[in-house]
This record gives structure tokens, C-alpha cells and sequence, in this order.
């Protein structure tokens, strides 16, 4: 079983994470290979907080050019994470 910090990989800070905070929504980037139950099961022990709905996106990663060089970004996995109405916040995104 792989711990709970390959699993999460770091945050995702923008306005609108930003603006679902305010909602306990909170967004993560994740590995390409986890799935709903491991990010939750991840984020509880590493906040411990009580999580209600997970909800991820997969990115595939975009062609790029330079000069007659194709190439290709890494694909990305975000995770939106909805707390459950009894659970505390997450205090990193509140320091921000």
C-alpha cells in the first residue's frame, strides 16, 4: 500500500480553488494512477478531516513546439474535494 503522500502531491492554488475554499471545496493535484477511495483515504489521515465527495479530472498533457522539436507535457491528475458539513477546515489553504 502506498502512503498517504504519494497519493497527494501538492495543492492547487488559484482563484477559484481559492473561491471554492470558502465552500470546504479544496483541490489537489494527485498521482496519475490514484483513484477516488485512495485520495480520500489519503487527505482523512493527512488532515484528518471528514471528507464527503471526491471528484477528479484527468489532464492529458499538451504538444509542444520548439522550432522543429515536438514534444509532449506530463499528464496531470486534479482532485476537488468536498468536506463534510460537520468536518473542520483544512488550515493550510486558510493561512493564504
Amino acid at each position: 500500500m502506498r502512503s498517504p503522500y504519494d497519493v497527494i502531491l501538492k495543492p492547487v492554488i488559484s482563484e477559484r480553488s481559492m473561491a471554492d475554499a470558502e465552500n470546504k471545496k479544496y483541490t489537489f493535484k494527485v498521482a496519475t494512477d490514484a483513484n477516488k477511495t485512495e485520495v480520500k483515504y489519503a487527505l482523512e489521515e493527512i488532515f484528518s478531516v471528514q471528507i464527503d465527495k471526491v471528484n477528479i479530472m484527468n489532464y492529458r498533457g499538451k504538444l509542444k513546439r520548439m522550432g522543429r522539436n515536438v514534444g509532449r507535457t506530463s499528464a496531470v491528475k486534479k482532485a476537488i474535494v468536498t468536506l463534510a458539513k460537520g468536518s473542520k477546515e483544512i488550515e493550510f489553504f486558510q493561512s493564504l
